[in-house]
């Protein structure tokens, strides 16, 4: 439907295309600039939002084949002339003078009548622009409710919503479907992807509210929050875990099984000698997320015995006593020095 600041709006300079571009052309040029004005790549700027609006009114008409038909012609009607002013003293550029076309006759002036064909292609023509009922002047005056000028402009977007959900450890790093009920909205099952981590913020598109006026439905922003693991930590895609291993473990060598995040625990090698705190790798049984998967990175924690047998106790000091006689702090102590 035609809106009344038509003559005063340039739609295709708003798009950036000539008056001739073709529907695929518009629609080419309307996608490239608002993917740059979206209000969502560009937060809290209110005048990328109002060119936003600009052109997506623009491509709302220029899109559609009628609109953009009654469109042309307003703007023909309005272009290098007064808009409905009286043409006083025979001069043109009058109501009539813009309309006298459209009449039998061809003429100007008060005393030119429309024949029959003339007036129900003048009638045609205000109904299609001006949202009139048909029947000429008499049906619905300029700005009257049944023929008024009616607004215009792009359907707006329906209000985000937001929510919070706290899941699992193990659902975070493997996604599942969960039940929300965000703020002031229905409840609704919705699909957690692989991998979110805690604080992390999801915008799940078109699960907001509905637009009143027919445009694209709103957003539920959710935020996560994710319980603590007895076990597992997360590090970016990795996970961490800490593996006890006897002294005589780490002294001599050893095969450790080593738990798993949701499977079955892997085997792992402990080389002789390996100290505390050293990292040993599980390739590719961390978080698996379209962005990578990581690994599992097990730290060896050795565990000294608080408790030995007068037997343990005597065969220990002789082991010590076979050892040389060096101190491992010696090097600590001289750099602490130094």
């Amino acid at each position: 439907m035609a809106s009344q600041d038509w003559f005063d709006k340039d739609f295709y300079s708003e798009l950036g295309v000539s008056k001739d571009a073709s529907a695929a052309e518009v629609k080419k040029a309307y996608r490239k600039l608002a993917r740059q004005h979206h209000p969502d790549a560009n937060p809290g700027d209110p005048a990328a939002e109002a060119r936003f609006k600009e052109i997506s009114e623009a491509n709302s008409v220029l899109s559609d084949p009628e609109q953009r038909k009654e469109y042309d012609q307003v703007r023909a009607m309005g272009a290098g002339r007064p808009r409905f002013t009286a043409g006083g003293g025979g001069q043109p550029g009058g109501f009539e003078d813009v309309f006298g076309g459209m009449f039998t006759g061809g003429g100007t002036g008060a005393s030119q009548r429309p024949s029959a064909q003339g007036q129900a292609g003048f009638d045609d023509l205000f109904s299609g622009i001006f949202g009139g009922g048909g029947g000429g002047f008499g049906q619905g005056g300029f700005g009257s409710p049944s023929g008024g000028f009616r607004g215009s402009g792009a359907p707006t977007k329906g209000r985000d919503l937001t929510a919070t959900t706290t899941l699992e450890f193990l659902t975070a790093i493997k996604g599942d479907t969960v039940k929300l009920q965000p703020a002031d909205g229905r409840p609704m099952s919705v699909r957690i992807p692989a991998g979110v981590s805690d604080g992390q913020k999801i915008r799940l598109r078109g699960k907001g509210e509905q637009s009143p006026d027919g445009g694209a439905t709103g957003d539920l922003v959710l935020t996560v929050s994710v319980r603590k693991h007895p076990v597992f930590e997360r590090d970016g895609l990795n996970l961490r875990v800490d593996v006890p291993v006897t002294f005589i473990e780490a002294t001599l060598g050893a095969t450790i099984e080593v738990p798993t995040l949701g499977g079955a625990p892997v085997k792992l090698k402990v080389a002789a000698g390996t100290p505390s705190g050293r990292v040993l790798r599980v390739k590719g049984r961390g978080v698996e997320t379209d962005k990578g998967t990581g690994d599992l990175l097990a730290t060896v924690q050795v565990a000294v015995p608080s408790h030995l047998t007068p037997a343990a106790e005597k065969a220990l000091e002789e082991f010590a006593a076979a050892l040389p006689h060096d101190n491992p702090r010696a090097d600590l102590l001289d750099r602490a020095r130094g």
